[in-house]
């Protein structure tokens, strides 16, 4: 095990490439001056965070690799499956038409490109001083490829942290579809934290789900990044089941004109789960558009926060940026906090945005029962269409089959146990 701090530096720089090293060294600076995070921070608002530093420490070596589970099982016809093991890339299969690599391999070749401000928080500053591995994607321009590159990020040794790194580099008029699955093992009381840059060059198209089914002890802190150049197109999906602490920081940012992002995305909290997202949608170029749809459910005594924020910028006259969230609170000591923002600085815009947070609803719930359904069964049925929606958008088609049992499932098994209500 290696400690955070000024010796492990030196280690893992001995034999490191020299771009790697600078970055190492500026990051660790940052993480020394950066206090941990707090709920007092607007930040971290609604969260607390109980992570101590000092008290993990990064694995010198990548634990056992988890058998593929369902979501990596419904993926038949991946052309690249990458496996990342407590930061360490373990397997790189295919891929070779896209660019698949591992992403330690970006610094024997210079600088590598990064999205992630080391500023944002101590997590993202420990990233840059000690990351470094992870997968690469740099797929060359022109290129369509419809079948999926599966990256898996897993924490499998307890009192660790890691940071790996997902390199996503969509080249001019390419068209790529990447799948990123986090797990863990249950009890495995391990962070991790991935650094996660997305660029898509002009006319690149980018679908880039994310399936989050860690352990019940594991904490995810995940800063996700994305830049978008003249008429590129991204399609971000979503769906966080899993982790004790689970946060999503996403920033988008629509440089290129006619630019467009859509971020779809699912959650479903249960037990003491915390499942948390903050994202920021920057509309620079002219003619940008954003949708941004989140839903979730929480029951027991879980929580989740959604926080968004479309900003348009001075310079981005015709955007369209439209921003829902919907939270459905299935237990009386469950919560739900949900704050959608606009910050407009153009006139010639059309945005908009909503949210709601309450249980079932009565009037549907009444409607189905008098149709002769029981109320278990409406119950059901209701949340199955809940989510409906947004499992139809996501861009991975391979995984909405997976996310409609893992969901039907889980609220099956409370309604079984009594836990609602």
């Amino acid at each position: 095990m290696l400690a955070l701090n000024a010796t492990t530096l030196e280690v893992l720089n001995r034999d490191a490439p020299e771009p790697l090293v600078r970055r190492r060294v500026a990051g660790f600076d940052i993480y020394q001056e950066t206090p941990p995070p707090s709920d007092t921070e607007e930040a971290w608002r609604y969260v607390e965070i109980d992570v101590d530093f000092d008290a993990l420490a990064l694995a010198e070596r990548a634990g056992d690799p988890l058998a593929p589970g369902p979501f990596v099982s419904a993926i038949t016809d991946a052309v690249g499956h990458a496996v990342v093991v407590d930061g360490h890339a373990v397997t790189v299969d295919g891929g070779e038409s896209v660019g698949l690599t591992a992403a330690a391999t970006l610094w024997l070749e210079g600088e590598a490109p990064r999205l992630v401000d080391p500023s944002v928080d101590k997590f993202a500053a420990a990233g840059f001083a000690f990351g470094g591995d992870g997968a690469a994607l740099r797929v060359p321009a022109g290129v369509v490829e419809p079948r999926p590159v599966v990256i898996e990020l897993q924490a499998a040794t307890g009192g660790t942290i890691s940071f790996p790194e997902v390199v996503v580099e969509v080249g001019e008029n390419a068209d790529v579809n990447v799948v990123v699955v986090y797990r863990s093992p249950n009890d495995v009381d391990a962070v991790i934290a991935p650094l996660l840059g997305l660029d898509v060059a002009p006319g690149g198209r980018l679908r880039f789900t994310t399936v989050q089914l860690l352990g019940d002890a594991t904490t995810l802190v995940a800063h996700e990044r994305a830049r978008l150049d003249r008429d590129a197109t991204l399609r971000v999906g979503e769906a966080g089941l899993g982790g004790a602490l689970a946060r999503l920081d996403l920033g988008v940012r629509l440089d290129g004109d006619g630019s467009s992002v859509e971020v779809v995305g699912l959650y479903f909290g249960e037990a003491r789960q915390v499942l948390d997202y903050r994202m920021v949608i920057d509309h620079v170029g002219r003619s940008t558009s954003s949708d941004v749809l989140l839903k979730g459910a929480v029951e027991d005594e879980a929580q989740s926060v959604f926080t968004g924020l479309l900003r348009i910028a001075p310079s981005a006259a015709r955007t369209s940026a439209f921003e829902t969230n919907r939270n459905l609170v299935l237990s009386e000591g469950a919560k739900a906090h949900s704050v959608p923002n606009l910050e407009i600085l153009c006139d010639d815009v059309v945005c908009g945005h909503g949210s709601s947070v309450g249980p079932l609803d009565a009037e549907h719930l009444y409607y189905l029962m008098s149709r002769g359904l029981s109320r278990p069964r409406a119950e059901r049925l209701l949340v199955h269409g809940f989510f409906e929606e947004v499992i139809e958008r996501l861009p991975s088609k391979a995984m909405a089959e997976p996310l409609r049992r893992e969901v039907d499932d889980r609220f099956a098994a409370a309604q079984a146990a009594g836990r609602l209500g």
